[in-house]
């Protein structure tokens, strides 16, 4: 069942990221015009220090914040939520690193897993397609055999050009 909700929030995601790309593109001739359109995608996002953080008993009970959510991002909260060794070490390029002193992807979800199993989670990436888009590429390169070096090669190739500064993540060794 758990392969079943992956595959079907990762196909969700790709498929809308796949359509304002499209969108994007056709709407935007030139390479300059379509790296301020990338750029100007974050005006609306909120940076502040007035995220929503709530605390649940493991990463198998998602906040309530969700509840008004659409059904794929629900989806990608629950694959972050079983993907926080992975997605520790991949950046994320939305801004928050600089914003709101996120170190890695994972923070745009689950602020903090604590070691008696409660996650405190984080509102962020509701707002932020990027931040969607990094965490369920990066959960399915790595379902796809790749490793932790390889993903995050991937996504700092993928975000490098276009996106904001990326956050202050370590490389995984």
């Amino acid at each position: 069942m758990k392969k079943l909700i992956f595959l079907f929030a990762m196909s969700l995601l790709v498929l809308s990221a796949c359509s304002d790309e499209k969108k994007a593109v056709e709407s935007n001739q030139d390479s300059n015009q379509n790296s301020e359109q990338k750029e100007a995608s974050h005006e609306g996002h909120a940076h502040d220090s007035g995220d929503i953080q709530e605390e649940t008993a493991s990463a198998d009970v998602l906040p309530s914040f969700l509840d008004s959510q659409p059904e794929n991002i629900r989806l990608v909260y629950q694959v972050a939520g079983q993907a926080t060794e992975i997605l520790e070490w991949i950046p994320c390029y939305c801004g928050c690193g600089e914003s709101v002193g996120h170190k890695s992807n994972l923070n745009c979800f689950i602020q903090e897993k604590r070691k008696d199993g409660v996650i405190v989670w984080d509102d962020h990436g509701t707002r932020c397609l990027v931040c969607l888009e990094i965490a369920v590429q990066s959960a399915k390169m790595h379902k796809d055999g790749m490793s932790l070096k390889e993903i995050r090669q991937a996504i700092d190739d993928t975000y490098k050009e276009g996106y904001a500064k990326p956050t202050p993540t370590e490389m995984p060794a």
